[in-house]
């Protein structure tokens, strides 16, 4: 990873001192916002198996719709973000959030808990183009690369306290603790809308398209069309299939059938990844602020592989400590990995998108991380369920050294500034021109 060796490394106050108002408004209220969501994200499946009666079967079937209705939604999502606004489709999406959140809270039935799901679905879908949008209209440069990484952290915070407390609350003997969690989650809606609503009314997120702008330019095909796009979402893609796609269904599969451990071990494995990433958040974006941010992620990669030989050398000591703590050593690594990665795909994708087209940019970035995490627990049911689990773990291995090819192929593809690396740092001539095509014209550093 480039860097100088006199860049200064920006602060906890350095960083809140850069920050437009308006981004200060929409970091202070992260936490409350997920902590409605962890109140319910633990508990969703006991809650319709063990209290509504719903079969697992059905009630995984049911909660991979919010994942394929998202996906479903992203693509239009995306282009009404660029044509009506980021602030109007995050109102839109949260006010979804909401009402799936009260739906869920009274059903009994699996058609209303598809119907509370749908509305969840609409969000998940909706809110990332929007969310990021709106955030790269309020931050530029480094800073923004900082605001993903710490708005990360602090999501982490928000579902975790909330999870504990959810913990501690809900009783399957009780069918009412379940109701109250999920309108205390859809109350919490409440504290972003009256955020769009007011301080932050006059933010749109909305640029003018230029005027010798093609209008074929700004269709999903011709953004797909740009090599560094192309290898960029298959970078997305591939982090989420092996990340994100397993963290909630190979892991734990892997953990109880394979190293078999207790449950509680795999609950405190989660409590060591969100502790990792609340504690050491700012501390990475630290060290890799002005650094190149295709090697960032070729190290988490690295991290990443790490992590999965570890869980996968828990089976050849299975149902002892030392599977244990091998994982809870996978969970430690893997956060590690997040720390990276949260702040480095997002700043990439909104520093080459062009400001009128950002939510295409971002849907596209959202639609094959969902896609991810569809295939992800498919394939890891699939594999585990046949015994194959040295296969697994060779195959998450091998994906992780693709996500280096694919990161070293967007470095070749991108502009020294879209790679984070700013002109006072980079030494000599600094090539400039589009970051989406690759095509590229040399002019002097300031």
């Amino acid at each position: 990873m480039s860097t100088t060796p006199t860049a200064e490394r920006p602060g906890a106050r350095a960083f809140w001192e850069a920050l437009s108002t308006e981004g200060r408004w929409l970091l202070s209220t992260v936490v409350v916002q997920t902590l409605g969501r962890g109140l319910t994200l633990p508990f969703t499946i006991i809650y319709m198996n063990e209290v509504r009666g719903i079969s697992l079967d059905l009630a995984g079937i049911l909660m991979a719709f919010i994942a394929v209705v998202a996906l479903a939604v992203t693509g239009p999502g995306g282009a009404l973000v660029d044509r009506i606004g980021a602030r109007r489709m995050l109102l839109f999406s949260t006010t979804c959030q909401m009402i799936g959140c009260a739906v869920i809270a009274f059903a009994t039935t699996p058609t209303l808990f598809a119907v509370g799901f749908a509305f969840l679905g609409v969000n998940f879908g909706v809110s990332w183009p929007a969310f990021n949008a709106l955030v790269a209209a309020v931050t530029t440069g480094d800073t923004r690369q900082q605001y993903f990484g710490i708005n990360f952290a602090l999501i982490n915070l928000g579902i975790g306290v909330g999870g504990i407390i959810g913990g501690f609350y809900a009783d399957v003997t009780d069918p009412t603790t379940f109701t109250v969690i999920f309108l205390a989650d859809a109350a919490c809606m409440l504290v972003p809308i009256f955020l769009l609503l007011g301080p932050l009314r006059h933010v749109q997120g909305l640029a003018e398209k230029p005027t010798d702008e093609d209008a074929t330019g700004e269709s999903y095909l011709a953004i797909l069309r740009q090599p560094a796009v192309i290898w960029l979402t298959g970078l997305t893609f591939l982090g989420t299939f092996v990340g994100y796609g397993q963290i909630e269904a190979g892991l734990p599969a892997f953990a109880r059938s394979v190293s078999e451990v207790s449950t509680r071990v795999i609950g405190f494995g989660f409590a060591v990844n969100t502790g990792v990433i609340v504690l050491l958040q700012f501390v990475v974006l630290r060290r890799i602020s002005g650094r190149r941010r295709t090697r960032v992620l070729v190290v988490m990669s690295a991290l990443w592989a790490a992590a999965w030989l570890t869980l996968g050398l828990t089976g050849l000591v299975p149902g002892t400590l030392a599977a244990a703590i091998g994982v809870l050593a996978f969970n430690g690594l893997f956060a590690l990995g997040e720390t990276l990665l949260q702040p480095t795909i997002p700043a990439i994708t909104n520093d080459m998108a062009p400001d009128h087209l950002r939510g295409r940019y971002n849907a596209v970035s959202a639609g094959a991380f969902q896609a991810g995490t569809i295939l992800g627990p498919v394939v890891a049911g699939v594999m585990l369920n046949h015994g194959w689990s040295s296969a697994f773990i060779a195959m998450i291995m091998i994906g992780c050294g693709f996500m280096t090819v694919l990161a070293l192929g967007v470095e070749r593809l991108i502009t020294p500034l879209v790679n984070g690396v700013t002109a006072q740092q980079h030494a000599g001539p600094i090539l400039l021109g589009d970051p989406t095509t690759g095509e590229r014209a040399v002019t002097e550093a300031e």
